[in-house]
């Protein structure tokens, strides 16, 4: 097992240095200055000059990269733009808010996801497991900034039983947590109701209804254990992606995190701000990614030896 934790760790290190030289050659290839681009069209071609020396744009481009994977290690990006502030210090004090979201966001779609999965599985072709199916389907459909915004005029704004938008309090966080969850947790109900009918259909639960156990042990004892292999997976490559996903929510509910950030940092042209947060991202979705390999393999230790 250590041996395996040990090679999925080179791997995530190998997987964030691909991603990082993509963060540098896309933000080098977009058309335009990026000097030119951060300050206003009045600027004179001097103030440009000066932007591109400090921003580093006239060193070679060997020299550039170098220097990137320097400040990527040290994660030091330098001074956001438009804030005058270190552009770590400032994802830093956001980074709270979106993982605070993206958690309680995957808590109820885990949570809600995962029942519903099981209980149309296990009512296969019946009432209960077409309306399921029906729902999950629209929740993979509608879009989030559609339902964000469903939300707070019904909820918020007619009914006037939780905040518009903000941040502070349990209350805040709920129509923006459920608006984020509702594709994941959509997605979850699948994917479960699909490994528990192919669990269902193996030797082995034949085997243990023939010894006379009871449904609900064969259940929870042999099939959820197995048909939640597949959702584990999907479930940290969901959580990778809800911060992605976080920007359009948190822009329609004004929620303070990294997905706010990262709208008014595309707004002001904020260079440096975008290729932190770029960094940053990749490393998040990494490292959660290693975190589900390590429970894969806990849940699972066959995994090791497939391996």
């Amino acid at each position: 097992m250590g041996r395996f934790i040990v090679r999925r760790v080179l791997q995530a290190f190998i997987v964030l240095i691909g991603a990082s030289a993509i963060a540098f050659v896309l933000l080098r290839i977009i058309p335009g200055d990026p000097a030119s681009m951060m300050l206003s069209e009045n600027a004179t071609e001097a103030e440009i000059e000066q932007m591109r020396e400090e921003m580093g744009l006239n060193e070679p481009i060997i020299l550039q990269y170098l220097e990137y994977i320097k400040q990527m290690l040290t994660f030091d990006f330098g001074d956001s733009i438009s804030r005058g502030l270190p552009s770590m210090e400032l994802i830093l004090s956001h980074l709270p808010a979106t993982m605070y979201l993206v958690f309680w966001a995957m808590i109820i779609a885990i949570v809600i996801g995962i029942p519903l999965g099981l209980i149309a599985a296990s009512r296969k072709n019946t009432f209960i497991d077409s309306v399921v199916s029906v729902l999950a389907l629209l929740g993979q459909s509608v879009p989030s900034y559609w339902l964000g915004m469903m939300l707070i005029l019904f909820i918020a704004v007619q009914l006037n039983l939780l905040p518009t938008s903000g941040y502070g309090t349990g209350a805040h966080v709920i129509l923006p947590a459920f608006t984020l969850a509702v594709y994941q947790l959509a997605l979850i109900a699948r994917l479960m109701r699909s490994s528990t009918l192919d669990v269902l259909s193996n030797d082995y639960i034949r085997t243990a209804h023939a010894k006379g156990l009871p449904g609900r042990i064969v259940m929870f004892k042999h099939v959820l254990k197995n048909s939640l292999i597949p959702t584990i997976t999907m479930i940290g490559l969901q959580t990778g992606q809800l911060l992605g996903g976080a920007i359009i929510t948190e822009f329609i509910f004004s929620w303070p995190g990294l997905g706010f950030l990262t709208v008014q940092s595309i707004q002001f042209r904020d260079y440096p701000m975008i290729q932190s947060l770029i960094i940053i991202a990749a490393i998040v979705f990494v490292l959660i990614n290693l975190i589900i390999d390590i429970l894969y393999v806990i849940i699972d230790r066959r995994i090791v030896v497939d391996s």
